[in-house]
């Protein structure tokens, strides 16, 4: 009788645990995929934080007002300010073979370099979270300077040591705009000017691009690393949607704000209103944006610009190299790929 008792009472605690284990599951369930995906559909502030991450700072403690500090050869630490009024915090990097010749380090002097340039002149603009001084970052500034390139990078607003304003689509477009337009009138064509953008800077650039090309202004040519094609397709496939992808509120709830709040990044719109060639370079082991949307943005440009493969490129990164999502830089064909195009670039604009 007390065995019997005792097996009784075990499963009415067992059954119990089972039952709060399911009330907490179903608990869980409702507060993740159900709470969390309302307050991120109202809250344009998370949206912004978890599209920007510009609250992820790495790396920490940086000097950007000595770049040295962070292994960079001849270099300059600036500032400039937009007609937003918005403080950017800029690098200028010199190229290989200049870095003998014994150039003060003061801004007059680097701006006569630049106002002097006969190398080639690269302005990059970075994708979410970090800053300038991030590592992958540091590598292709390096890059670019052993293949003998001015380069000059910089921190939209609210990222490294700029000016905290709020962040959106248009404020991060006007923050480069106003860069390269400086870059343009400090050239004053005695070098040709690259864009090069990265990750979220492909979405940047090639809407700065777009409305430059109103204005007949454009560059010799645009780089795109690791692109998308648009916001919506990249929230749809990136890998922490994957968990709420399943939902049949998703798009509603996930992507659509984005779209609604002016978070768009449409660079499959703003390719076909960008003049000057463009080269597409994607690793096909990127696992924050799958290659299949930059090959989306690649048949954008070509459709608009009559299939001319000398003026739309595109570089597929066999998965075998292990590049990912930030290490093209480390690809070994970068430097010729990157000379090739820059040779044809030159002398398109030269006939």
């Amino acid at each position: 009788m007390s065995y019997s008792r005792t097996i009784q009472s075990s499963f009415k605690i067992n059954l119990k645990c089972l039952i709060w284990t399911m009330k907490a599951s179903a608990l869980i369930y409702l507060i993740i995929f159900g709470l969390c995906p309302i307050i991120f559909h109202y809250s344009y502030n998370i949206q912004k934080k978890i599209l920007f991450l510009n609250f992820v700072q790495w790396p920490l403690k940086v000097e950007f007002s000595d770049p040295s500090s962070v292994g960079l050869e001849g270099a300059r630490n600036f500032y400039l300010h937009t007609d937003q009024q918005v403080k950017i915090g800029v690098w200028q990097i010199l190229p290989r073979s200049l870095l003998n010749n014994s150039i003060p380090a003061t801004d007059e002097a680097y701006e006569a370099v630049l106002s002097n340039a006969t190398q080639p002149v690269f302005l990059y603009l970075h994708g979410n979270s970090g800053n300038r001084a991030s590592m992958h970052r540091l590598e292709l500034y390096k890059l670019f300077q052993d293949l003998d390139y001015h380069v000059l990078c910089f921190d939209y607003r609210s990222y490294g040591d700029s000016d905290i304003v709020e962040l959106s689509e248009e404020g991060v477009v006007m923050d480069s705009k106003y860069v390269f337009e400086w870059v343009m009138k400090k050239v004053n064509g005695s070098a040709p000017v690259f864009v090069w953008g990265h990750s979220l800077g492909t979405g940047v650039s090639t809407h700065v691009l777009a409305l430059l090309a109103a204005e007949n202004l454009q560059p010799a040519a645009l780089f795109l690393e690791a692109p998308f094609n648009n916001i919506q397709d990249e929230l749809t496939e990136h890998p922490f949607s994957q968990l709420f992808k399943h939902l049949p509120w998703f798009h509603w709830m996930i992507v659509e704000p984005f779209y609604k709040n002016n978070l768009r990044f449409e660079s499959d719109k703003h390719i076909t209103k960008i003049e000057c060639p463009i080269m597409i370079l994607h690793a096909e082991d990127d696992g924050v944006i799958p290659v299949f949307l930059a090959e989306k943005l690649y048949k954008a440009a070509m459709d608009s610009h009559g299939n001319d493969t000398n003026r739309v490129q595109m570089v597929k990164i066999d998965s075998s190299f292990g590049l990912g999502h930030k290490y093209i830089c480390r690809y070994k064909e970068l430097p010729s790929i990157i000379k090739t195009f820059v040779a044809k670039a030159n002398k398109n604009q030269t006939e």
